[in-house]
């Protein structure tokens, strides 16, 4: 069975792959002559094993990964989805990591978006620094789901998705990852 936190990340790459495209333009704001310069998207088995290992109780399916080209320039984006125990209240993570090197407008309006913070009986909104990367956690009472985006480098967007877990453990998934080594893939 696979878990409903895998269709939010797929759904959210996707969602990050046409935000890139539009808010890029592909080139449309530069003049006709002038060349443009997009940096190269990582090649998805450089991140790959940046994704953790399963912590001990839980198993994970096989890491997935894509370098695609939209538009003009690369996207990658690697995942993997984590499972403790079985049936729809069981706990589940998922893991993703987007490359979003070429398009650093992207990259600082999403940034600047988590400067809110907002809690209802229905969940929370906030925004958060990790290991001095800004990020962002939300978590919705009722369905019991919670997210942590969090920034690498001006870069990398990082983004663990829980399900059926207190959200004090995004924290914990986040510390499996090692975000130095992730700073350093070029």
């Amino acid at each position: 069975m696979k878990s409903t936190a895998r269709v939010c990340p797929l759904a959210g790459a996707g969602l990050f792959a046409v935000t890139l495209l539009v808010i890029s333009g592909v080139g449309r704001a530069q003049a006709q002559n002038e060349p443009i310069l997009v940096p190269e998207a990582v090649d998805y088995q450089k991140l790959t094993p940046i994704l953790p290992e399963p912590p001990p109780g839980w198993t994970a399916d096989k890491a997935e990964g894509s370098t695609e080209d939209v538009g003009g320039f690369k996207i990658t984006n690697v995942h993997r989805d984590y499972h403790k125990g079985e049936g729809d209240k069981a706990p589940t993570a998922a893991v993703s990591i987007l490359d979003s090197v070429a398009n650093p407008e992207y990259v600082s309006a999403t940034t600047a978006a988590w400067n809110s913070n907002s809690e209802t009986t229905e969940g929370y909104g906030k925004s958060v620094t990790i290991d001095g990367n800004p990020g962002f956690e939300a978590f919705e009472k009722e369905s019991k789901h919670a997210t942590l985006w969090v920034m690498i480098a001006n870069r990398y967007f990082v983004q663990i998705e829980l399900q059926n877990q207190d959200p004090k453990e995004l924290h914990e998934w986040i510390k499996r990852i090692d975000l130095k080594k992730l700073a350093g893939i070029k």
